[in-house]
């Protein structure tokens, strides 16, 4: 297992809603290579941000970059913004993770928006990408360094996923989305071989499907949630076609965590995936 590279991401303005989804793309994004951590100047991650990502359509928001641009000119990422020309990169709304995460992976790595800079009053300065130097990083070809074994560890603990399904098609498709996130991802095809797992593993999360061979998701959900140590550790979202109120109770009445229906609306899986981050859950604890 490598060290991710690690980029802080300050994030100037959008609403409380907003806000709250991009608290779940950082949670994730920061498992990624390279990560994205949102910075927090009073929070426990050290150093200065290295990228702005800025809500365009927002006239507070734009006044407070343009005073931290004048500081540091750092790139950007912006938000809306309708047809205004601010000179960097674009995202429109609704926000969307995969395209989020794209984009500032290409503005800290590619050559920014490709425009001359401007001083003059109302236009924004032009943020430019970090150089490897600049940032205080390797090359994006270097090789990371290793971790040792005792932060491997740290880093491993309840990051592992279980997805029950004995569709191949939903199994892939969950692991090519787990993937970007450096989880350790297991498989069953059984309801009675996912029992057989989450009673000698620990895991964050557990998708399961409802139809499955031999004993139906219902019970695997109660037979998981029997132990006392998997009803504080492990969430179990049902990933199923059924979509009617009466299986989305019997759901809740098994004790699932989450309902969601296929097919999956990306968007919505990956907020689930950060809801039950063992970081996201000791937030909601406290």
């Amino acid at each position: 297992m490598t060290l991710n590279e690690q980029y802080l991401v300050d994030v100037i303005g959008f609403n409380p809603v907003e806000r709250s989804m991009l608290a779940s793309i950082f949670a994730l994004a920061a498992r990624r290579d390279p990560a994205f951590v949102q910075y927090d100047p009073n929070g426990t991650v050290s150093g200065s941000a290295d990228i702005y990502l800025v809500d365009a359509d927002d006239a507070t928001a734009l006044n407070e970059f343009r005073t931290l641009a004048k500081r540091s000119n750092l790139p950007a990422v912006m938000v809306g913004g309708g047809n205004q020309d601010l000179g960097f990169p674009k995202l429109p709304r609704p926000l969307q993770w995969a395209r989020l995460l794209q984009m500032l992976e290409e503005t800290v790595t590619a050559g920014g928006a490709g425009k001359a800079d401007h001083d003059d009053e109302g236009t924004l300065p032009l943020g430019k990408t970090l150089s490897a130097s600049q940032a205080g990083r390797s090359s994006p070809g270097a090789t990371p360094p290793a971790l040792d074994s005792a932060s491997a560890k740290k880093r491993a603990l309840g990051d592992t996923v279980l997805v029950v399904d004995d569709n191949a098609s939903v199994r892939m498709f969950m692991k090519a989305k787990l993937a970007p996130f450096n989880f350790e991802v297991d498989f069953a095809e059984t309801g009675e071989e996912a029992v057989g797992l989450t009673g000698t593993r620990e895991y964050t999360c557990v998708f399961l499907d409802v139809v499955l061979p031999g004993i139906d998701g219902y019970q695997v959900c109660k037979l998981i949630k029997a132990n006392k140590q998997a009803i504080k550790k492990t969430a179990v979202v049902m990933l199923t076609s059924r979509s009617s109120p009466f299986d989305k109770l019997r759901g809740s009445l098994a004790g699932c965590d989450e309902y969601l229906t296929k097919p999956l609306d990306e968007d919505r899986l990956l907020e689930v995936i950060a809801q039950f981050l063992p970081s996201s859950r000791k937030k909601e604890k406290k």
